[in-house]
């Protein structure tokens, strides 16, 4: 099963790599700008696998550049928690 298949995997998959980064120095602001980076690639290169991701897709696309990074950062946060 892809981690993009189901959102509870998906989020568990980001929560592990934000940990990772974070045991490895990262900042908070350096993860917010790779999850932007990271936001930026699936919006171009990857297609909603659930109705979740299909949300977050059209939320980006509605944005500007400011607004995907308040996205990139709500995830951060979400999968902070």
């Amino acid at each position: 099963m892809s981690v993009l298949s189901n959102f509870a995997n998906f989020k568990q998959f980001l929560a592990e790599r934000v940990d990772q980064a974070k045991a490895s120095g990262m900042t908070e602001e350096m993860i917010t700008n790779l999850a932007y980076e990271i936001g930026s690639f699936l919006d171009e290169k990857v297609d909603p696998k659930n109705e979740q991701q299909r949300v977050l897709k059209e939320l980006w696309d509605a944005g500007d550049e400011s607004e995907k990074k308040t996205i990139a950062n709500l995830m951060v946060k979400l999968v902070n928690h």
